[in-house]
């Protein structure tokens, strides 16, 4: 019976990002639960990128830009029953297989993310991190960077990810609704990399005000100019 998980990792760009989010998922490939990992890409001239994909066996694809696109390439291309999907510059804690592997035994008919954690020492991140891990357990919302892992039957049964270059995440939560996500126990290290050129509460901040204008009906491509700028 083939590995039940398809992993799926949206990247442009993020070779030095990714080779640490590749090196993360080999536990799940000898822990035997992994059946393909694939990087979706963006046609582009980073083929330092597409060579880490190569040496590791990950599957390669390209679609059209935009990480909602990317996402839902990989995803067309995945054989598995369970769909992970993690950006490139999300390194899953060491114990992820045990605690996936729970949830597809115990809780099945539901979604799953991660615990958010920064790979940074600033004291401001961890006050950060609670902040978001309270909202995702809240209101069912975590971020994009916390991971996704469905079951094929409920992504295709939702639709799956929509083709926009922002929000996606939200999007797609929102989809599978308060009752049918949980927070799984480990975490989903990411990288603090805006927050730290950006600052830790203004980035945040900022974020929220992006969120908000697209609950107000704001493009996403319009938003996704503000959010990569």
């Amino acid at each position: 019976m083939p590995a039940p998980l398809s992993i799926i990792i949206p990247a442009k760009d993020a070779a030095g990002e990714l080779q640490g989010c590749l090196a993360a998922l080999f536990v799940g490939v000898e822990a035997g639960l992994v059946r393909e990992v694939i990087v979706s890409s963006v046609p582009s001239n980073d083929t330092k990128m597409r060579a880490l994909a190569d040496q590791t066996g990950a599957v390669w694809v390209e679609g059209e830009e935009g990480r909602g696109v990317q996402l839902k390439t990989g995803a067309a291309a995945a054989r598995g029953d369970w769909l992970l999907f993690v950006h490139a510059d999300t390194w899953l804690g060491g114990d992820w297989p045990c605690v996936v592997e729970r949830h597809l035994r115990e809780e099945a008919g539901k979604a799953g993310a991660f615990r958010l954690k920064f790979r940074s020492k600033a004291k401001r991140a961890r006050i950060v991190e609670a902040l978001t891990n309270w909202r995702a357990r809240t209101f069912g919302l975590p971020y994009g960077d916390q991971g996704l892992l469905i079951s094929r039957a409920l992504y295709d049964e939702l639709g799956g990810y929509d083709g926009v270059p922002l929000m996606e995440d939200v999007m797609m939560v929102r989809k599978i609704g308060k009752a049918r996500i949980c927070v799984l126990e480990e975490a989903a290290m990411t990288s603090g990399q805006k927050q730290e050129r950006d600052g830790w509460f203004l980035r945040s901040l900022r974020n929220l005000v992006l969120l908000f204008r697209f609950r107000l009906g704001a493009d996403p491509a319009k938003l996704a100019k503000l959010y990569y700028k």
